[in-house]
């Protein structure tokens, strides 16, 4: 038996459960949702099509924004443009008053050479940092965008039942900068959207945002409360030394010495000062530049890396433990480490635990009870932006089909990425479900 002692050391979202575990939207309208869905998913098998053959890098995506806008007035929304950048963001007022929800997609590709044979496969060209690269839609924000676009219609004929306002976001920019000239604040679409004040006028109330993944079968629907996607930030570390010959080392300072020691260094900050009972962590270093000759040590060595935390207070305590080793142990040789933090990174996307609760019967329901607990992906996301400001859920949707194993499955942002177009259909159902449920709550 339970008592009241029991329930006060439950976690939040066990708590949230048995309290909303038997809402869920009801059967009548689902039956409305699949009919509405199952009878535009060509239309919108098309979008995805035409999308991902005309990809465009992160603040570039004018053609998709055009589509997108071009859509959102034919059905009668109040659409606003150029948001954020490229940004479009669509309003639908239902016919009854209530909360404000928001749906989120991305739309910009990735610079990435398309290795699929398809009909549609891309063969676009883009720049990006500068020189000519070959862009692919590799990690399915042309589905995500094809999926809202589909949503944005199914609620449009369902306004009778919308208690509320629905705002759709086309988001540009998730992937990071495509220009190397750009601005410092202005390589994160989400967080350009917010400051162009996107869940303002109406105020947002809470927050939908899903991503496809090859690693579910289709059909499924991953849900995690809390930490869901990690941190994302990344670094430069300068090494400075001073230059001689490599035969007499004791006339210079080896900043390449210095250098590999920081990289040792780095390593016992994840696995002997972090509390990874907590949660994890991982620092990788990707690439090592210095030096021209075997018998020159040179004047400086520079390092590239990524962190990767599923904590805001491990994240900022992490970034300062990095500065101090690579300092410290840069200053112990007489040399010297300057460690810069491209700004801003990816915040860990962190799910609100009582509305995941909230929506967990309805993704079950839409799913025919497809819908399974995610693990811990150490991927970030700039969806984070959104849930700093509002309660927000993240979830996976489900991109490999019958026949073809999951775990096997080329990852996004690989060349050989690859979806079921039979996720479309069940992302666009589950995104207007939620849309209904959240708005249908008191």
């Amino acid at each position: 038996m339970m008592n009241s002692k029991s329930l006060l050391l439950m976690p939040a979202f066990l708590l949230a459960t048995l309290a909303t575990t038997a809402h869920a939207i009801d059967s009548p309208v689902l039956a409305d949702i699949q009919a509405r869905v199952g009878a535009m998913e060509t239309k919108m098998i098309g979008w995805r099509r035409d999308i991902h053959q005309h990809p465009e890098l992160s603040n570039q995506e004018h053609r998709t924004a055009a589509l997108v806008a071009e859509h959102l007035r034919r059905l009668g929304l109040e659409v606003r443009t150029n948001v954020g950048g490229t940004g479009i963001v669509g309003v639908l007022r239902g016919a009854h008053p209530g909360k404000v929800v928001a749906l989120r997609a991305d739309m910009d590709a990735l610079p990435v050479k398309e290795l699929v044979d398809l009909p549609f496969a891309s063969r676009a060209k883009g720049k990006h940092m500068g020189r000519e690269v070959d862009v692919m839609h590799a990690c399915g924000h042309d589905g995500h965008t094809a999926i809202l676009m589909a949503t944005a219609e199914v609620l449009s004929g369902m306004k009778d039942r919308i208690h509320g306002t629905v705002k759709f976001i086309f988001q540009p920019a998730e992937e990071g900068p495509s220009e190397a000239s750009q601005h410092e604040g202005e390589h994160i679409g989400a967080l350009a959207m917010v400051d162009a004040g996107v869940l303002d006028n109406p105020r947002v109330d809470a927050v939908f945002g899903l991503h496809l993944m090859p690693g579910f079968p289709v059909g499924t629907v991953a849900y995690r409360p809390g930490p869901i996607l990690a941190s994302g930030d990344s670094f430069s570390i300068k090494v400075s030394g001073k230059q001689t010959h490599g035969g007499f080392p004791w006339n210079g300072i080896d900043p390449i010495v210095s250098a590999a020691q920081i990289v040792m260094g780095m390593q016992t900050i994840v696995s002997r000062q972090l509390d990874l009972s907590r949660e994890p962590a991982v620092l990788s270093i990707g690439a090592i530049r210095g030096g021209n000759r075997e018998n020159i040590i040179p004047d400086s060595v520079e390092m590239l890396g990524t962190v990767r935390t599923f904590d805001d207070g491990m994240r900022a305590d992490t970034l300062e433990r990095m500065r101090t080793t690579a300092e410290s142990i840069a200053r112990a040789s007489g040399a010297s480490a300057e460690v810069r933090f491209q700004q801003p990174g990816y915040a860990p996307t962190i799910n609100d635990e009582a509305l995941t609760a909230q929506m967990l019967p309805t993704l079950k329901r839409v799913t025919d009870g497809k819908a399974v607990l995610a693990p811990k992906l150490s991927a970030s996301e700039d969806f984070s932006e959104y849930q700093k400001k509002v309660p927000g859920m993240f979830f996976f949707l489900g991109a490999t089909g019958p026949g073809r194993n999951p775990a096997t499955a080329a990852p996004n942002h690989s060349p050989k990425f690859e979806i079921d177009e039979a996720a479309l259909a069940v992302g666009a159902r589950t995104m207007t479900a939620l849309a209904l449920d959240y708005l249908g709550r008191d």
